[in-house]
């Protein structure tokens, strides 16, 4: 991914909060030499291994898992809007987009035990069901959950290189970046509600 310095995260802590707040994520592999992609949740377990594992799973019948040759290729993306040289303060600028995104790359294994698919299905439910739902995995019946299990192929991802990019204007002047603030927040949708805070956050660092 292309990065100038002034766009790279390079805190860990962020990159993984990232990650976890963004984990619908798209799976990348190279299938004798076809590139397929799914999108699909994928779950950090950061505390595993030098550089954390990723786990997950597709469905069975999706081929993707098949022949895979060389590194895989996850991409998580967060906010993202378009910025317009309108709110500058001269009209000698281009349009540009603000948003954030991690890619991380590793090596996929595909795990056939039954434990395993267990273990990643409940781990998803756990993480994307409120704390406050009644759905519960161990409430399923038996033979139809073995066949879900049955019908899915799981996976998890040695974490070789991480890349972040936090691209929010932080190479303008600080007067600019007020000025997109401004207009951002006019919004009031999700995106631009992150991409303000961040900006937000930004000022302040360098403030200190």
């Amino acid at each position: 991914m292309y990065t100038p310095n002034h766009f790279r995260m390079n805190d860990r802590e962020e990159i993984f909060d990232f990650i976890h707040h963004n984990s619908f994520a798209i799976l990348i592999t190279n299938n004798n030499n076809k590139l397929n992609a799914t999108h699909i949740p994928i779950l950090l377990k950061s505390d595993e291994g030098k550089n954390g594992f990723l786990y997950g799973h597709v469905a069975k019948a999706n081929r993707q898992t098949d022949d895979i040759s060389g590194e895989v290729l996850v991409i998580f993306s967060g906010a993202h809007k378009y910025i317009s040289p309108a709110w500058y303060e001269t009209d000698q600028a281009v349009p540009t987009w603000s948003y954030l995104s991690v890619h991380v790359y590793g090596k996929m294994e595909i795990l056939e035990d039954r434990e395993s698919k267990i273990e990643i299905v409940k781990d998803a439910v756990k993480y994307f069901e409120d704390s406050s739902s009644s759905y519960k995995v161990e409430d399923l019946k038996e033979k139809y959950f073995e066949g879900l299990i049955k019908g899915i192929t799981a996976f998890k991802i040695e974490i070789t290189d991480i890349q972040g990019k936090k691209k929010i204007s932080q190479n303008h002047p600080e007067e600019r970046q007020k000025r997109v603030i401004s207009e951002l927040e006019k919004f009031g949708d999700e995106d631009s509600e992150d991409i303000v805070r961040r900006m937000k956050n930004n000022l302040k660092a360098d403030s200190k």
